[in-house]
């Protein structure tokens, strides 16, 4: 494969985009007829064999921008053409006397071409494609001064630096200003393969990072980001469990089936027909907790709430303290932050009473809930010394299929003061600690596998 498309595509998929062997081997095809001389065209060509959805294609649109973009060349100051001019003049006689290196006659050469391909060949050479973070970026600039030459020239400068005559100060400061013109240079190459191969690693490190955070450590800084990966997470379950899906063609065949499809046929199977397996939506009622116990966790839990309900239909979801409400209205038409201020001003200010909210999801769901339905709950089960009405729970676990609940305190402290965990445990399919959000998707993804 041409190697500026292997380098493309290999920053496509740094950058998220899924692309196959045998998309790739499509925009060799295609590179093969367009070329690279008609950059438009050669633009919308790549995009159609490699981009399969809106954000694939916005991906594909800003790395093409980013790759096939030469990298910029700064403009020099008065001092640094001056000093590139003075050091072709100077060539000959350096050379003469044995002090000319490669990298000052490469400065001096006033070649923009040659210049730029010098780095970029040196760039190569010291891999700055692998660049991952821009802390990176100050070594990998010096490694390509290095492949060019600047160990010699800098050899020189000290020499002359220490003759300490008017003289040699004046070479010393213009060796030194070609040098910063040629560093600058090499950097903005290396802005340009942090921007195509490295930014996109250093934003999944930093969201690997706060997906494994706990959440009680999250603060304000980390809300934006947390909330692209709650959302990421929700359509990734959405995708995986939302939908009907049947096995075609795959696992047993139907016998009696293909035998009453071909009956025109005298018996001959020439359509054969498969045994499929239907998965349906699965059906969720969601109870959380936003009573002050739980506050650290509160505008997380809520977060992940408000992305499933964006994307899975048959999600119902309450929340309580002291009293509990069905919160589907307050997600419908707003967005996250206004939606959560609206349900915690309106439920976070009572005392916690999960008694109480048994007896409120009575009234408000339990017509709808039966043996399809999974209930999810989100709290530290610490009910304020009220009646934590074992009784309604107990006929919830009967009514319907199971109770998952997930718990942001640890197993050292269930049962501790006002806590009910393991008074409510034994009546759980599962009871898991939830911590952080990679935490949370695992479980919700258990649960929908299971629900549906």
């Amino acid at each position: 494969m041409d190697k500026p498309l292997a380098g493309f595509i290999r920053a496509l998929r740094s950058a998220g985009a899924n692309v196959s062997t045998a998309e790739a081997i499509d925009a060799a095809r295609t590179l093969a007829l367009i070329g690279y001389d008609d950059r438009a065209a050669l633009k919308t060509s790549f995009a159609t064999v490699l981009a399969k959805s809106t954000d694939d294609r916005e991906i594909h649109d800003r790395m093409f921008d980013l790759y096939f973009a030469p990298a910029a060349s700064p403009e020099l100051t008065g001092k640094e053409e001056a000093a590139s001019e003075d050091e072709g003049e100077r060539q000959d006689a350096d050379q003469a006397s044995g002090e000319g290196d490669s990298f000052t006659e490469l400065a001096g050469s006033g070649d923009e071409s040659r210049i730029a391909m010098a780095i970029q060949a040196a760039a190569n050479q010291v891999g700055a494609e692998d660049i991952r973070f821009s802390s990176q970026s100050s070594w990998f600039t010096r490694r390509i001064l290095e492949k060019l030459g600047v160990e010699a020239m800098e050899k020189r400068l000290i020499r002359h630096l220490q003759a300490n005559t008017p003289e040699d100060e004046a070479i010393a400061q213009q060796l030194m200003d070609a040098r910063s013109a040629m560093q600058t240079r090499a950097r903005a190459v290396v802005d340009q393969n942090f921007e195509v191969f490295g930014a996109a690693a250093t934003e999944t490190f930093m969201n690997e990072t706060v997906a494994d955070k706990n959440l009680s450590a999250l603060d304000q800084r980390d809300l934006e980001r947390m909330r692209a990966i709650v959302a990421k997470m929700a359509r990734r379950l959405a995708e995986r469990h939302a939908r009907k899906r049947k096995k075609h063609k795959r696992g047993q065949l139907s016998l009696s089936r293909t035998l009453r499809a071909n009956a025109g046929h005298d018996g001959a199977p020439f359509n054969l027909v498969w045994r499929h397996r239907k998965k349906d939506r699965p059906k969720i009622v969601a109870v959380c907790d936003v009573s002050g116990s739980v506050s650290r966790y509160v505008r997380f839990l809520l977060m992940f709430l408000y992305a499933l309900d964006q994307e899975t239909a048959d999600l119902e979801s309450y929340a309580f303290s002291a009293r509990l409400e069905d919160i589907g209205p307050a997600f419908e038409g707003r967005a996250f932050e206004e939606a959560m201020n609206a349900i915690i001003s309106r439920l976070g200010s009572g005392s916690t009473d999960y008694g109480q909210a048994l007896v409120d999801l009575r009234e408000l769901a339990w017509d709808g809930i039966d043996r399809r339905t999974t209930v999810l709950i989100l709290g530290d089960g610490r009910s304020n010394e009220a009646d934590p009405r074992l009784d309604i729970f107990r006929e919830l676990a009967a009514r319907c299929r199971r109770i998952v609940w997930l718990c942001p305190e640890p197993k050292g402290l269930w049962g501790s003061g006002d806590s009910c965990m393991l008074e409510y445990q034994p009546h759980c399919a599962r009871v898991t600690v939830c911590t952080n959000a990679r935490d949370l998707e695992r479980e919700i993804d258990d649960l929908l596998s299971v629900a549906s």
